[in-house]
């Protein structure tokens, strides 16, 4: 961890006395990380997760990735996309999920062999690297969000390659399939303080959860009082309450409104009915026990 210009850097890679070809991190704002409840985890020297707490006790998983170059033996590929899978089955389903980094790869544009990964407006050629990071994708149900928005390949491009000085898409923003809607947009920001062959690619969200679901309270019965607008169904009722309530032979003045309660309840019900409704009868529940 290093601390300096109003920003502080999580970082995961070799040891000194190792040649470092390898590494990754995250870059957060000083002022945001002395409040974090859980600081940047490195797995390895390729991948970082950072656990951010969003609303009510919802959080956002993001991970930042570096993949290895396409020259890399495939034993290392297959430990890289083994490490980042045994990660995401450890990832709680509930969290938003964000996996940026360099992929090393390049995706192409087929979006309709791809559907659900590859939005209509990817760029260039896959190639070996590629397929791996589209296999992926698509076991997880991952999408490439930088293939979502239309706008101009230099928008797009991340990389410039040193000899042929041709620009690629190989660092990535990618996301669940179900949350593509919480992604607002991707795109490449061209400018930069300092020389590099990377560009920065920035990435705008707004989560959204659902709302927990309703609870369905329990049928009851509703008298059907509007028919007591009807004159005669109202004479009716007022006859047979005064016949009914004369009966009332209780001495206690708690059992007489016991018996007066259920004469009313009782008499009522019987003279307009009652309807099946999910709201609480007008009578208090606890008052019928």
């Amino acid at each position: 961890m290093e601390d300096g210009a109003g920003y502080t850097l999580f970082w995961s890679g070799k040891n000194k006395d190792e040649r470092r070809l390898s590494g990754v991190g995250f870059m957060i704002k000083t002022s945001i990380a002395r409040k974090l409840q859980n600081l940047p985890v490195g797995h390895s020297d390729r991948i970082m997760s950072l656990r951010l707490p969003i609303q009510d006790n919802k959080f956002a998983t993001v991970l930042s990735v570096y993949a290895p170059t396409l020259q890399a033996e495939t034993g290392v590929k297959e430990a890289f996309y083994r490490d980042l899978h045994n990660l995401l089955q450890q990832v709680d389903s509930k969290d938003k999920l964000l996996i940026l980094g360099d992929f090393n790869a390049r995706v192409g544009r087929d979006f309709e062999l791809w559907k659900g990964v590859l939005g209509r407006h990817g760029i260039g050629n896959c190639n070996d690297n590629g397929r791996l990071l589209l296999e992926f994708c698509s076991e997880h149900q991952l999408v490439i969000t930088n293939t979502l928005f239309q706008q101009k390949d230099r928008f797009k491009a991340t990389w410039r390659h040193p000899r042929s000085k041709h620009w690629h898409l190989l660092d990535y923003v990618l996301t669940r399939q179900h949350d593509t809607r919480d992604v607002l947009h991707t795109r490449v920001m061209p400018s930069a303080d300092c020389y590099t062959d990377h560009r920065l690619v920035r990435c705008k969200v707004a989560f959204t959860f659902k709302s927990p679901p309703k609870r369905k309270g329990p049928q009851t019965k509703k008298l059907q009082v509007h028919k007591l607008r009807d004159p005669r169904v109202k004479n009716n009722l007022q006859v047979m309450l005064e016949e009914r309530l004369h009966c009332v032979t209780a001495a206690e003045p708690e059992e007489q409104w016991k018996q007066m309660k259920t004469i009313l309840q009782e008499t009522t019900a019987e003279v307009v009915g009652l309807s099946t409704r999910k709201h609480q009868d007008w009578f208090d529940e606890a008052d019928q026990e």
